[in-house]
């Protein structure tokens, strides 16, 4: 939470004439210019992005704010105000941090059950460190192997393990490059064992993917990750 964001509480109060509470919809207003029209924007912009924080203000209390501040008489003090922003400031991280922790909790109890029935199905194999692999369409076996220091090409399609896809160059048909050393623990450990032309399904534990730090809303903390991927070269 920071200062930009408190000022962004300001900026929808500035342009939320006529304000009330959420649970109230403000009297339409007849948007006859173009800084009428650009100020309603900002407004939805920033009133969409409090929905999808969740974040739980008094529409009515922030508009009078920044009215009383205009006049120079506003209700509290400049250390009362700051304070109030404060706890604010800490009830928001707390509640993050608490739903996190709960989100990884599940996220690892459900994976560590795919992953046990996973381990069970024909075909998949599981590794020292916990990765599962299955051969899904073998190449012709004389393609080479790429060592972790390699930059290699390949087309991948990742799910969750409710099957929703959060990436996939196949679905964007394009094939991406990049070191193999670059990237999550289970790439790099299952792609070693992969031959030019190979065809192979990866199931990875959170531990070997992104641990309880997303890098996108679509992949909760801890999740357990499936990949198919084609090795389609070794890049020189």
């Amino acid at each position: 939470m920071t200062s930009k964001f408190i000022t962004g509480l300001a900026v929808a109060a500035l342009f939320a004439t006529g304000a009330c509470s959420q649970d109230k919809p403000v009297d339409k207003m007849d948007l006859k210019d173009a800084k009428q029209k650009t100020s309603y924007a900002i407004g939805m912009d920033i009133g969409s992005n409090f929905k999808r924080q969740e974040i739980d203000i008094d529409a009515k209390a922030l508009a009078a704010g920044i009215a009383d501040s205009l006049t120079g008489k506003t209700q509290l003090t400049e250390a009362e105000g700051k304070q109030a922003i404060t706890d604010f400031r800490t009830s928001m991280m707390a509640k993050m941090e608490a739903k996190q922790k709960a989100d990884t909790e599940k996220n690892a109890g459900a994976g560590d059950a795919f992953l046990a029935a996973n381990a069970k199905k024909e075909g998949v194999k599981t590794t020292a460190s916990g990765l599962q692999y299955k051969v899904v369409k073998p190449g012709d076996g004389k393609g080479a192997s790429p060592k972790a220091t390699d930059t290699v090409k390949v087309h991948y399609h990742g799910t969750l393990i409710d099957g929703s896809v959060f990436d996939s160059s196949v679905e964007r048909g394009e094939p991406i490059s990049f070191p193999l050393n670059g990237v999550i623990a289970g790439w790099t450990e299952g792609l070693q064992l992969m031959k030019v032309g190979d065809k192979f399904q990866f199931t990875i534990p959170g531990k070997l993917a992104y641990g309880p730090s997303s890098p996108s809303p679509k992949i909760g903390p801890n999740s357990t990750l499936i990949f198919d991927v084609e090795l389609l070269s070794i890049e020189k």
